[in-house]
């Protein structure tokens, strides 16, 4: 791994098993698409990732485990979220509003309000979010880029 230039992390969720359960998502192919909040780009000053821009998807541990490459950026209204996207997020969602379900519990949690510098945040149809799809480019073999650290 060290030929290469370092890349930006690519962080599904907290460490824990949400993220655990995402990165296995995207290693099988069944995770091609992801939605984060505009708010959480604005709070991290952060800018959106261009179409093409590659990242090291990182699981629990912090190891980088595959590059991803980013393939469509799309900022929309929560309400607009179409199923197609649902489905590519790859956790078994059959309808957009049991993907929203999960992704509420998920915004709504104490860890995302800490993130997000606001203990009462809520989405509504409203709110803006940040639609991505990507591809694997590149798996990585963790175990030596953990003895590399």
């Amino acid at each position: 791994m060290s030929n290469r230039e370092p890349l930006k992390p690519f962080l599904l969720a907290f460490p824990g098993p949400l993220r655990d359960q995402l990165v296995g998502a995207v290693l099988a192919g069944a995770k091609v698409s992801t939605t984060g909040l505009l708010a959480e780009y604005e709070a991290e000053k952060e800018e959106l990732p261009p179409v093409g821009e590659r990242s090291a998807l990182i699981d629990s541990d912090g190891r980088e485990i595959a590059v991803l490459e980013v393939t469509e950026v799309r900022v929309l209204r929560l309400g607009d979220v179409d199923l197609r996207h649902a489905v590519d997020e790859g956790e078994g969602h059959t309808s957009v509003a049991e993907w929203r379900a999960g992704h509420e519990r998920f915004w709504h949690s104490e860890e995302m309000r800490e993130a997000l510098g606001d203990p009462g945040f809520t989405v509504d149809d409203d709110t803006m979010v940040v639609a991505e799809r990507f591809r694997v480019v590149e798996l990585l073999d963790p175990v030596v880029g953990a003895e590399e650290r």
